[in-house]
């Protein structure tokens, strides 16, 4: 990987450090063990913890088929947000993301609609795929301008997608941007990552990645380009990615800003020091969470 203005190291802080020690070893004694559907329960009571931010009202609402959840601060402007949840492809749901999306679109003077897509693997691919199509469709279509599409981990690779499809036809409206947290965007695993940051990753297993992408993908052709990373960036709005160091997925993103970067595209990679995935859900942990959700808000603004 070459070298980038675009790709910021943020070091650790002392708080961080201390909060870092303290959190480690508790996740990882349950390293690898959310797969499947059983998971799904432990996933959302984790997201469901996150602490809900002031004045901001929920609703659910369902938007050309796809049901969700409006997070609306009381002082929104015309700001709307697309939110694409992470969980793998498997796991995650609107009501268990409203609390941290909330956070955001506070933050953000937005009004933000988290979309419940299909599951795997009652609904493989291209199940979710189709739904967050016809979800930023039909919030173009209700009139929402300045949209900004976001998602985390899996989430992030179907905003990958999504944005692919956009640029694709002219006629499409554009978003203003988009916004990744520790992405997914290599589903073949190839990432070296993989290896480098096993033993400080508390959360996943390449073993437990691989069997929760082959309940996503199901039956369909393996010879489809499913790594974001093959796609053209060409054409893609300004995009902000935020990853831990200690990610397994770090090269994820970190491939994915090269990329972007040799498109042309407005691209800025925040790599985060001695953060996990996912960091900034974590408000009440991590001085870095607060800092990344701020500059996160700040380019949605």
């Amino acid at each position: 990987m070459k070298a980038s203005p675009n790709i910021i190291l943020r070091p650790l802080t002392p708080a961080d450090a201390e909060a870092r020690a303290a959190l480690r070893p508790i996740l990882a004694a349950h390293k690898g063990e959310l797969r499947g559907t059983g998971a799904r329960a432990a996933f959302d009571a984790i997201m469901q913890q996150k602490p809900p931010a002031e004045n901001v009202a929920y609703a659910r609402d369902t938007i050309a088929g796809v049901p969700g959840v409006w997070c609306r601060p009381a002082d929104a402007t015309k700001r709307t947000m697309l939110y694409l949840h992470g969980g793998w492809f498997v796991s995650g749901s609107a009501d268990a993301y409203r609390n941290f999306v909330g956070q955001i679109a506070a933050k953000a003077g937005a009004a933000a609609f988290i979309a419940d897509y299909r599951l795997a693997p009652e609904h493989p691919f291209p199940a979710a795929v189709e739904d967050v199509r016809a979800a930023y469709q039909g919030i173009v279509d209700r009139g929402f301008a300045d949209v900004t599409i976001a998602g985390d981990s899996a989430g992030g690779a179907l905003a990958l997608e999504l944005l692919a499809w956009i640029v694709r036809d002219a006629r499409r409206a554009r978003p203003k941007g988009a916004v990744l947290l520790s992405p997914v965007t290599d589903l073949s695993l190839s990432g070296i990552t993989w290896e480098s940051r096993d033993a400080l990753d508390p959360l996943f297993t390449k073993e437990q990645a691989r069997q929760l992408i082959a309940s996503y993908l199901g039956d369909a052709d393996p010879a489809l380009p499913f790594s974001a990373l093959e796609q053209d960036f060409a054409g893609f709005p300004p995009i902000r990615i935020h990853v831990g160091d200690d990610e397994v997925l770090l090269d994820d993103s970190l491939r994915l800003a090269q990329r972007a970067e040799d498109a042309g595209v407005d691209v800025r990679l925040d790599v985060w020091e001695g953060m996990i995935h996912v960091f900034p859900s974590d408000l009440a942990t991590f001085e870095a969470a607060n800092r990344a959700l701020d500059e996160i808000a700040a380019f949605i603004r």
